[in-house]
């Protein structure tokens, strides 16, 4: 069964999945759009998956008693677009309208500062673990999405955009059959 394409509203907010509006966004600059679809990995504490961890972090909801790690992130106010769990689910955080606050410092063609023109999707993951197929159609999906409401004019990773700080989507990341799937131009890729 195929799943239904995905539309994104006027607001920014994508119809047909969970949506967990969180506190850590704030208002584009004047004239700035989406123009770049950033992938990021992410999975608390590290290595773990499942358990919405990731999804509290979000939402300044972090319970830093329940694991070491979570002491050091938990003061944190940080968010992306959108997250897409191991079995392929989706939330949305932010509206694609607004800025989320997932790529800290960050430069993209020698423009500074990404949050500011860019959607970020979390994939729940890790550099040492392989992406689910389900992931990689959820990512396509969503993509096809954002491509068809948004001037999204390339996609990089988080790695690409703070290089030395930054290390995620990771190795295992498949960045051609990513673009197979999603029917990309060759120029979107890093």
């Amino acid at each position: 069964m195929t799943a239904r394409p995905l539309r994104i509203g006027a607001d920014g907010w994508v119809q047909g999945v969970t949506k967990i509006p969180s506190p850590n966004f704030d208002a584009r600059p004047a004239g700035a759009a989406a123009e770049l679809l950033v992938v990021h990995s992410i999975s608390l504490p590290p290595g773990h998956f499942g358990g919405g961890c990731i999804q509290r972090l979000f939402c300044n909801d972090v319970d830093s008693q329940a694991h070491p790690f979570l002491e050091r992130v938990a003061h944190l106010r940080v968010s992306a677009h959108f997250l897409i769990e191991r079995g392929g689910a989706i939330t949305q955080f932010v509206g694609c309208r607004e800025r989320a606050w997932h790529a800290g410092t960050s430069a993209f063609e020698g423009r500074p500062g990404c949050n500011d023109f860019s959607v970020g999707v979390e994939l729940e993951g890790s550099d040492f673990v392989a992406f689910e197929p389900a992931q990689y159609a959820s990512l396509v999906r969503l993509t096809t999405a954002l491509s068809a409401a948004l001037p999204l004019r390339a996609v990089r990773g988080h790695s690409h955009i703070a290089p030395g700080r930054k290390t995620d989507p990771g190795p295992l990341f498949d960045w051609r059959e990513f673009a197979r799937l999603a029917d990309l131009p060759a120029d979107w890729l890093p």
